[in-house]
């Protein structure tokens, strides 16, 4: 029987729309099966948690938008998160001392089933793991989207998602891929991947394949701008409660041109044969290549994150992922 002090934690909560905090957690005894894990890093994934932070999960999707480790429940006060690096302190021998990903919130250590944790690759520091869940989507949305060697390939949107896009698309043998975004500093960031950048209007066109991920509806129409005739969008932004317009009219049907949904919280029909476990354990082979270092754009102390979210929600914090890192 561990003592009070042993199982000692502390959570961040978003308390109400735009405000989070610090709590203090008990941990529960770490019964047959189960891992303790104290957390090294944890990953802000800007897009959906500033959604989260800001209140702006519509009630239609409040059971979809549910972590798998998440208390509380929207709009708040509610725990949510999950890109978690930590090494495990109690559990199977197999399992002991291993640093592990698991689809946790922002805590410093949890107690979870020994089947929630992944161990990442000895090729894979802890620092870059909390990449996993994000390129996780990226192999999802490339499973949906069947790219094909030689294809011309745009990415519209260089967030976490996009870019991890990019990254993986740019190993594919004679594709050209070209990250598209407004903003110029995200060059460096394509450069560093392997891909071409462009911004929206000097984009180039006659794409086979245009993956969306800028979460904007400037962006989707530009993207349907860049198609090939009968070529494919594959569309992973998620709008949250926004009502988004599709501009449908003039060449789209002349074009024959295909708008396709992607989403990580199903896998893909193309691999419906592969489990998540296989999906979450390819996501970290991938992450054993050190250009993807290049999403890792800001970093953080774990008591810091009531000051830091808001400044990453408003965008005055400029971030692909936002990593955390935790007292030792």
């Amino acid at each position: 029987m561990q003592n009070l002090v042993d199982r000692a934690a502390r959570a961040f909560w978003l308390a109400s729309p735009g405000r989070g905090e610090i709590r203090d957690v008990v941990l529960p005894e770490t019964g047959e099966g189960d891992v303790l894990v104290r957390t090294l890093y944890s990953g802000v994934s800007r897009g959906t948690e500033t959604l989260v932070f800001g209140g702006r999960v519509p009630a239609s999707q409040y059971a979809v938008m549910r972590a798998p480790f998440q208390e509380g429940g929207f709009p708040s006060p509610v725990k949510y998160g999950y890109l978690n690096v930590g090494v495990v302190e109690e559990g199977p021998d197999a399992l002991l001392g291993r640093t592990v990903f698991c689809l946790y919130p922002h805590q410093t250590r949890y107690v979870v089933p020994a089947g929630a944790v992944t161990p990442v690759p000895e090729a894979v520091p802890a620092e870059r793991a909390v990449l996993a869940g994000t390129v996780e989507t990226a192999v999802n949305a490339l499973w949906d989207a069947a790219p094909l060697a030689g294809d011309r390939i745009a990415v519209v949107g260089g967030g976490m998602v996009g870019c991890s896009v990019a990254a993986l698309l740019a190993r594919f043998p004679g594709v050209r891929v070209q990250l598209v975004d407004t903003d110029p500093a995200r060059a460096a960031v394509a450069e560093a991947l392997g891909a071409g950048f462009a911004s929206p209007a000097d984009a180039r066109g006659e794409c086979d394949l245009v993956v969306h991920a800028s979460a904007t509806e400037q962006g989707l129409a530009r993207s349907l701008e860049l198609l090939r005739a009968e070529g494919t969008v594959v569309e992973l932004s998620w709008y949250g409660d926004r009502m988004v317009s599709l501009p449908l009219g003039e060449a789209f049907h002349s074009r024959r041109l295909t708008v396709r949904s992607s989403q990580v919280g199903t896998v893909s029909p193309a691999r419906a044969h592969r489990t998540y476990a296989d999906r979450l354990a390819l996501a970290l082979d991938l992450l054993a290549d050190p250009a993807l270092d290049a999403l890792i754009t800001g970093e953080c102390g774990f008591e810091e994150l009531p000051e830091v979210l808001p400044g990453l929600a408003s965008g005055a914090i400029p971030a692909l992922c936002h990593r955390v890192r935790y007292p030792a």
